[in-house]
């Protein structure tokens, strides 16, 4: 599906994403560092898991939401919020105010509004485009947050470290905008069916009954409930890139030379190796994403999932035997490796299980494998203290081997349905 055929909402939200997420990964590849700074790495960890407890929460309250009051409601309602929380954050960076834990309450915040937010953004392409061309459409989006990947650290390495307040400040007004944008030149694609079933009377309280049986029948979804089970899993290895992965790099990984060419010579140090392989991943991910999916659309999804478990598999535990820059940028290569493989293939799964009245909250309740595998994922950096960075690794490769035993359950309780169904 070519983008000048895609429908005038996607096109203008492509444009106005990219520029919220570059601005967004100037900063958040850091946080990790500047929180285990500030608290210390067992009470960063502990509060970034407790931060996301709220993510998790809205994350299911973001699709009922979505289905009830509309996508394009969500999506500027949570555009919104993260743009006031960058702005309060930067304030907390300020010399007049120089709060940590206000800040980190408003990175909490937001969140929030971006749990709020995906779910309808998610299901508003659903809404729009044809089930044949939706992984492609999934992978393109893929594809633009991770140019911002790319050039987001690079600049945060120039600009954040040394003028923090100024880059979160810009960053919320960025936020605002998208917000006006959405608000002003994107149109509602609820379908009609579903804003009749909606204008009933029901009270507020029998519409949160209503949503939790809703979600109680989504999870009495065997096959879905074992792909979320997987993904939450697997996510314990890729959400290291911006919470393990930096602490690592910054305490083990020394200065060094990535390249040289005469007497010029170029060297970076543990928080700039991070940054360049960041922009790796970014750089890997927005060149390839695409082709990438149209070449993993030509197999099994079930060994699709499996094959990028295992090689995050493999991938961490190559970080975890190296501080050398060409081992850790071979290692980040079969990382995204991993992540490209399933980049567009997995909403397209989650639409096949989805019926179209309850789809936004189907999405919200995938979007569990990140959200609660966010919350879980950052005890990684105290388990540091605890067993060490050694058996760390090993327990996420563990755990990435253990996630592709999940998805061939999963897969194999899938095609069993499809048969008894035929």
């Amino acid at each position: 599906m070519r983008l000048k055929d895609w429908d005038t909402n996607l096109r203008i939200r492509l444009v106005a994403e990219a520029s919220f997420n570059t601005m967004f990964w100037m900063f958040f590849p850091f946080l990790a560092i500047y929180f285990s700074e500030e608290f210390g790495k067992s009470k960063a960890g502990l509060l970034l898991v407790f931060s996301q407890v709220f993510s998790v929460a809205a994350n299911l309250i973001g699709g009922y939401c979505a289905d009830r009051f509309g996508r394009k409601k969500m999506m500027v309602l949570s555009a919104a919020g993260q743009g006031l929380a960058f702005l309060v954050f930067g304030l907390a960076q300020s010399p007049l105010l120089n709060s940590p834990m206000l800040g980190f309450i408003c990175f909490a915040f937001a969140g929030v509004f971006g749990s709020l937010y995906w779910p309808a953004s998610q299901a508003m392409v659903a809404d729009l485009v044809p089930e044949k061309d939706r992984s492609e459409v999934f992978a393109v989006f893929y594809t633009s947050i991770n140019i911002s990947v790319v050039f987001g650290p690079i600049l945060g390495s120039i600009f954040f470290v040394r003028y923090p307040f100024e880059v979160l400040l810009v960053s919320g007004f960025i936020g605002l905008l998208l917000s006006f944008i959405l608000l002003k030149w994107i149109r509602e694609t609820l379908p009609q069916k579903m804003v009749s079933a909606n204008t009933g009377g029901n009270s507020w309280y029998s519409a949160i009954v209503n949503q939790f049986k809703d979600y109680r029948v989504i999870m009495a979804d065997k096959i879905f409930l074992l792909f979320i089970i997987a993904g939450i899993v697997v996510s314990q290895t890729f959400m290291q890139l911006d919470l393990l992965f930096p602490v690592y790099m910054k305490e083990f990984v020394g200065t060094q030379t990535v390249f040289s060419f005469g007497e010029w010579s170029f060297k970076v140090n543990g928080e700039q190796a991070f940054g360049l392989i960041l922009s790796e991943n970014g750089l890997l991910v927005a060149l390839f994403t695409v082709v990438v999916t149209r070449w993993m659309s030509k197999y099994k999804e079930q060994n699709v999932f499996i094959v990028s478990s295992i090689l995050f598999g493999i991938s961490i535990i190559l970080f975890g035997k190296t501080v050398w820059i060409w081992g850790l940028i071979f290692a980040m290569a079969i990382f995204t490796l991993g992540e490209l493989a399933t980049a567009g293939v997995q909403q397209g799964f989650v639409s096949k299980l989805a019926p179209e009245h309850l789809r936004g909250q189907y999405f919200a309740a995938a979007s569990l494998r990140y959200t609660i595998g966010r919350t879980i994922a950052p005890l990684s950096i105290p388990l540091t203290e605890w067993i060490g960075y050694d058996w760390t690794f090993i327990t996420l490769c563990a755990l990435s081997l253990l996630s592709a035993v999940l998805y061939w359950v999963t897969f194999k309780s899938y095609d069993k349905q499809k048969a008894a169904t035929v």
